[in-house]
């Protein structure tokens, strides 16, 4: 269903060997050279997972700081967006998942739209979102948002560069007019290394209970790893600012990555009876702020 080729670097020393580097997705054995790198991949700087005890210990202590800033947040007002963006496979369910977890349904959506249908196509290309912001005490989170347009359709060729381009320039104004709505805007890029997202890719493949989350779109994508890492680059060159900053977080390690994004949001507000000790600090090495924090 889908392949990838490296880059060919060989030594003297090593054999020749033209399917060393090949990845296909419906051969149920993952390759040796996937699964070696995975873990460390894209530069990964923990050697291995968390241990899953003290992750356990810290995200309940973490839960119940989230249900303290939903409190607060429903007895103030506060409109929070969450937006969620990344490569395929970085963790964004998951993420997700941890932190909606034991936070009021009424008052927490999760947006996830499915692809502009004709009427949609003909509006003007925020719309679709402006119509799921969220009122008064509500927290809304994006799994992906209206930056699709930097993203999937500009590398799957569903816009053109020019769109692409014009939706860079205007999205920093867009999040302006939010932002002076008193709409708390809160954006996170997940990066996960190469081998990693083949890895989650193939486990989805061939997981009865995980095959719904891979799309054509997905397979289209495994070839297409560099093309991703420049529309990635362009977008938060153009679209982190002072206002509206990028929070980058590596997903390698998905425990990590679940841990050190709730700190970000807990640390963001000054809620009654906030118990800083148990939010605890965010680990450097996993998540950081804007362009230079993730490699091109």
């Amino acid at each position: 269903m889908g392949s990838h080729q490296d880059d060919k670097k060989k030594t003297k020393d090593e054999p020749a060997s033209p399917d060393r580097r090949r990845f296909d997705l419906s051969d149920p054995k993952l390759p040796d050279w996937v699964k070696d790198a995975a873990f460390s991949s894209g530069g990964y700087p923990h050697a291995k997972p968390l241990d899953e005890h003290e992750f356990e210990e810290t995200l309940t202590r973490l839960q119940i700081e989230l249900v303290k800033l939903q409190t607060w947040a429903i007895a103030t007002g506060l409109r929070l967006v969450i937006v969620f963006e990344g490569r395929d496979a970085a963790g964004k369910g998951s993420v997700i998942g941890a932190l909606r977890q034991y936070m009021s349904p009424r008052r927490t959506r999760v947006v996830a739209l499915p692809k502009p249908s004709e009427v949609e196509l003909g509006q003007w290309y925020f719309q679709r979102y402006v119509q799921h912001l969220p009122t008064c005490g509500e927290v809304v989170v994006f799994d992906r948002s209206w930056y699709n347009r930097s993203g999937v359709e500009r590398v799957m060729g569903f816009c053109s560069v020019e769109e692409s381009e014009r939706f860079l320039k205007e999205t920093p104004h867009f999040e302006d007019l939010l932002i002076a709505e008193n709409i708390h805007l809160v954006k996170f890029w997940l990066e996960v290394g190469r081998e990693m997202e083949l890895s989650r890719f193939h486990d989805r493949r061939h997981n009865p209970l995980k095959v719904w989350k891979i799309s054509d779109v997905d397979v289209a994508a495994i070839d297409k790893y560099d093309e991703y890492t420049r529309a990635r680059d362009r977008m938060l060159e153009t679209t982190h600012t002072d206002r509206a900053p990028w929070t980058i977080a590596l997903g390698n390690d998905k425990r990590r990555l679940k841990l050190n994004v709730i700190r970000h949001i807990l640390r963001l507000f000054d809620y009654p009876d906030k118990d800083r000790k148990a939010i605890g600090e965010i680990d450097e090495k996993v998540l950081g702020q804007g362009p230079g924090f993730v490699a091109g």
